[in-house]
């Protein structure tokens, strides 16, 4: 279980103090899918680089499994099963994909079956891919898909992705998408996705909205998805409407 307690962060912009997060607390079950959506800006990637460890709150309280993880680190956070897939991947020239996923895996082989098997639920070809390496050769979204694959090959309790679904092809999207749904029904990971994509956000069994810094609404996306979709042309109907955490 993770729990967030009044975490707040704010930056310096010369003599001003701005507000990224305002005093946010939730709790996410485990073997849940959580969406955090709302708008550009709105603190999503920030709350979710904290409970990574990329970003240190200004205050607050993060509890993973009953642990105090405020001050840990970021290798102290994935060695306890906290995995981050970034926005933009980053690229290791002279480190292969198979060397890539073998290190993410945390073993000291890893069989090419295995490799194919992770690469395949990206959407990728092993053999087009295990000896390249991860660098410019490799489009956005290539790096993208194998970023996922590490960290499918990691296996951590909780694996959250920042919009996994950027510089995607439409059929590499649909397979990330049952990729998904197969972790979640599988019932071994937490799964935190910061996603603007209705397909995505479909499959959560909670979607928090997040803007201005605070949590606007949260609930089951059968609920706040028709809220979205309802008014794409105005302000989003649901972040104007706040709700007390549970």
């Amino acid at each position: 279980m993770l729990e967030l307690k009044h975490i707040s962060y704010v930056v310096r912009e010369g003599d001003n103090e701005l507000g990224i997060l305002n005093d946010i607390s939730l709790t996410i079950d485990d073997h849940k899918l959580i969406v955090f959506t709302g708008p550009n800006g709105g603190g999503k990637t920030t709350l979710a680089k904290i409970i990574m460890g990329l970003v240190k709150p200004t205050a607050g309280q993060i509890i993973w499994n009953g642990q105090d993880i405020t001050e840990l680190g970021i290798t102290e956070r994935a060695r306890l099963g906290i995995s981050y897939g970034f926005q933009q991947p980053p690229r290791f020239k002279g480190l292969t994909v198979r060397n890539l996923l073998t290190l993410a895996s945390g073993k000291e082989q890893l069989s090419k079956d295995r490799c194919c098997q992770l690469l395949t639920r990206v959407g990728l070809c092993a053999n087009d891919y295990l000896d390249r390496e991860v660098d410019v050769s490799l489009s956005g979204g290539e790096v993208k898909r194998i970023e996922i694959a590490s960290i499918l090959a990691r296996g951590s309790e909780m694996m959250i992705f920042d919009e996994p679904e950027a510089g995607i092809d439409l059929w590499s999207f649909a397979r990330l998408t049952e990729t998904f749904e197969q972790i979640h029904n599988g019932g071994t990971a937490t799964m935190i996705i910061i996603s603007h994509q209705e397909r995505i956000i479909s499959l959560a069994d909670e979607v928090i909205v997040v803007g201005d810094g605070q949590i606007r609404h949260r609930g089951p996306a059968s609920d706040i998805l028709p809220k979205i979709l309802a008014d794409t042309l105005g302000a989003c109907p649901v972040l104007k409407k706040e709700v007390t955490e549970k």
